[in-house]
């Protein structure tokens, strides 16, 4: 994902993906209206955390191996702030009021923007200022091996140059003239300045220095707070993480539970400080032990697992409030286009296309996901409905239907055996052929991965495996354990790991509005799947701020299918306490506690 990969995030929730119409809770006006009844301005409010999804890593630079919402929405926004902020409202956007960074001017033919910080103050009382945007960039050259926000070519990649024109005013000059919309919503929103004058150390018992600015000292300092930010333990206690200019500092932690709280920082520069005395992300150990928690009324803001939506009924009747949060985001099915054995099964559109004709997506939303999900036909997510969504994308050009699957097997030379299993009966390279490498009476048998425990997974393998088989295509569906399933997710070319046909394990929620493809479909990217006319898109919707650039980019994989589409479905089904407000439930996955506040 663009360098997206910074700022999407991986849902990993029974209920994970974007919802059939945006649901608010509360309004962004909230915070500055109370509702009635008189604020507790002391009030503990209780989150619950996603069952595998903790907050276990707190310098903003996030190695890929942690790179999840726990980390980069729950925990260290709440610290640092970054130069963009995404979520504006309920609406996948960019929020002016709380982005470090004013609107940025474009010069020199593109290829540079000047950008001008507003007056923040990091809780030392130093003002924050360019050298600490120059500090971020600089450690993140030094760590980009392994920063999960890192795509290759992207951001820092791009950057050739770094000026400060002030305390409160720098530059960035690219290798070439970017698309100003990918650079605001994409590369910019990845920057989170650091307090140089505390961080920019190379021990803790060292003076604080200018190392970063060669890139052996960078190097040194990188590895430093690296390792302090592996030391769960003094989360709490650390002077380096002390230094915040966001709402909240870190009060307790205990690596063991991953147990978080924090209180409010009285320095925060922001419009909205923050109306609670603590907040506590409270780690649970299942969703069925949450659920629990939730019922008794231990947790103020949580979620229905997805086997207990239809308890909404309970938790309206005593008062409180439970709506879906809305995933940017899309699902699908990994194709194994580098599996030796099926790849020329795969490379062959006529039967991806079948595949997906088969998949009944409103079916399944309407009966599996009980309303709670939204269909995805392509890379650009349907809801909320965004300026980038195509017009072909929207009408969705492969909706369910078997006999437009069985048709186009037939005329490609297979034998269509309903309720048995297909064999190729005319091999060969021609337009009514199988296909290159497809030998005679080889059969259209697959087997699907996806993971255990969840039960609207097993549901939606199993309907889409009987429609299946009504045209001879065998679904061999197997439930595996989550830390299975990652290891088959892999990119491979050859040996063992490369023998899976199709897996899918979560949906994949974005972090930008503007959601191109460089890590999701970019080149060798999961599956092995690879397209020098989607390259070409890809580079074009960086380059481009038309939008017809975004729409060749996904109208040729919304037809070319680089995986199967799978229905999305919501982040989480929030139960929220009656009387917490100012909640509101941005798409992005944006965290805004300090809007929060409590009624007696």
């Amino acid at each position: 994902m663009t360098h997206l990969h910074a700022i999407r995030r991986r849902r990993w929730l029974g209920l994970g993906g974007s919802l059939v119409a945006v649901l608010l809770v509360g309004s962004a006006a909230a915070a500055a209206a109370p509702a009635a009844g008189r604020v507790d301005r002391g009030a503990t409010v209780t989150y619950a955390q996603s069952v595998g999804n903790p907050p276990n890593y707190i310098l903003p630079l996030t190695p890929g191996n942690e790179y999840g919402s726990g980390n980069l929405a729950y925990f260290q926004p709440l610290l640092w702030r970054p130069l963009y902020w995404l979520g504006n409202g309920t609406q996948p956007a960019i929020n002016p009021s709380l982005s470090l960074g004013g609107t940025p001017q474009v010069s020199n033919g593109g290829r540079t923007i000047t950008i001008s910080l507003k007056s923040y103050r990091w809780s030392d009382g130093t003002p924050v200022t360019s050298r600490d945007v120059q500090f971020f960039i600089n450690m993140a050259r030094a760590g980009k091996a392994t920063w999960g926000g890192y795509a290759k070519g992207a951001f820092p990649d791009n950057v050739v140059k770094f000026v400060a024109d002030g305390p409160r005013r720098f530059s960035l000059t690219f290798n070439a003239a970017y698309s100003l919309a990918w650079l605001e919503n994409d590369e910019l929103p990845a920057i989170t300045p650091m307090p140089q004058q505390a961080w920019d150390l190379t021990s803790a018992s060292g003076p604080v220095g200018n190392y970063d600015l060669t890139a052996a000292g960078a190097s040194q300092v990188y590895r430093f707070l690296s390792k302090q930010s592996q030391t769960l333990s003094t989360y709490a206690t650390n002077p380096l993480w002390k230094v915040v200019d966001g709402p909240f500092h870190v009060d307790a932690y205990n690596p063991g539970t991953s147990y978080i709280s924090f209180v409010p920082n009285p320095s925060y520069s922001g419009p909205e400080k923050p109306r609670i005395g603590k907040l506590v992300e409270m780690p649970f150990t299942s969703t069925s032990a949450e659920f629990d928690a939730l019922r008794s009324g231990a947790v103020d803001y949580g979620y229905l697992p997805s086997a207990d939506v239809n308890q909404r009924s309970y938790f309206l009747a005593k008062g409180d409030k439970v709506a879906a949060w809305p995933s940017w985001g899309i699902n699908y099915v990994v194709i194994n286009f580098s599996n030796p054995t099926m790849k020329p099964l795969f490379r062959q559109l006529y039967i991806r296309q079948s595949l997906q004709l088969l998949v009944d997506q409103p079916l399944m939303i309407r009966d599996i996901l009980k309303g709670y999900g939204e269909v995805v036909d392509g890379p650009m997510p349907l809801q909320p409905k965004g300026p980038y969504l195509s017009p072909l994308e929207a009408k969705n050009p492969y909706p369910y239907n078997p006999a437009r699957a069985a048709g186009l097997l037939r005329q490609h030379g297979w034998t269509v055996v309903r309720n048995g299993t297909d064999t190729c009966a005319r091999p060969g390279t021609s337009a009514s052929e199988c296909g290159p490498g497809i030998r005679a009476g080889m059969p259209l048998n697959f087997t699907i991965d996806y993971p255990a425990g969840t039960e609207i997974y097993t549901q939606g393998m199993e309907t889409w495996k009987s429609f299946a088989s009504e045209v001879g295509i065998t679904l061999n569906v197997q439930a595996l354990p989550l830390p299975t399933i990652g290891t088959l997710s892999v990119p491979c070319t050859h040996g063992p790991s490369c023998t899976w046909d199709m897996v899918t394990w979560e949906g994949w929620g974005y972090g930008s509005p503007y959601p191109t493809g460089e890590v999701t479909f970019s080149p060798y990217q999961t599956g092995g799947y690879h397209s020098a006319v989607n390259d070409a898109n890809i580079i074009a919707t960086h380059r481009s701020s038309n939008p017809d650039a975004m729409f060749r980019y996904e109208n040729y994989l919304a037809l070319n299918l680089p995986v199967i589409w799978w229905w999305n479905t919501p982040s989480q089904i929030s139960v929220i306490n009656g009387h917490l407000h100012g909640v509101v439930q941005n798409a992005l996955g944006s965290f805004n506690p300090e809007n929060w506040y409590m009624t007696k």
